[in-house]
């Protein structure tokens, strides 16, 4: 429960509420479970494991990006994490203040800048996705192995309706 009403009560209420404007209450379940569902995750992760490590959500996307496309330029880091580069320029700050990543202009052109993880960044990555992993696989532990796949190929499809 999210809140003071279950999430079955919430969406009788508004079946009840709504009923009358010929809405597609089914449509309307899936998006706002997926982003009730979301924040959920995100806070659970928050607090279970990143929160060790004192790293936001939005700081561990970007280290998480880095660490797979490294070297990587600034607006690339912005567009996979789904964050504005203002938001990112103040986590690179802080995450080069820890000493996790350096930022350097390419040398091809000077107009973009490139991230990477430093030895210490990686090495933290390399200890705290598994753990990340783990309450993954607690989150979803629920769901079928045989049907982990379709729930992903589920939520790609919502992620490229919306990107289209």
């Amino acid at each position: 429960m999210a809140g003071q009403h279950t999430l079955t009560e919430t969406e009788n209420a508004v079946a009840a509420r709504l009923g009358d404007l010929g809405l597609d209450f089914e449509s309307m379940a899936v998006v706002s479970n997926l982003f009730r569902a979301a924040g959920a995750v995100r806070n659970h992760l928050e607090r279970t494991v990143l929160q060790k490590s004192d790293l936001t959500w939005t700081a561990f996307v970007v280290m998480w990006v880095v660490w797979i496309w490294e070297p990587i330029e600034t607006r690339d880091i912005a567009t996979e994490g789904g964050f504005s580069k203002a938001t990112l320029s103040g986590v690179l700050t802080t995450l080069e203040g820890r000493d996790l990543v350096t930022r350097e202009r390419d040398k091809k052109d000077g107009r973009l800048v490139l991230v990477r993880l430093t030895a210490k960044g990686r090495r933290l990555m390399r200890t705290l996705f598994p753990e990340f992993n783990e309450q993954e696989k607690s989150i979803t532990q629920h769901i079928k192995q045989t049907d982990k796949a379709k729930a992903a190929q589920f939520l790609r499809d919502i992620t490229r309706a919306t990107e289209s």
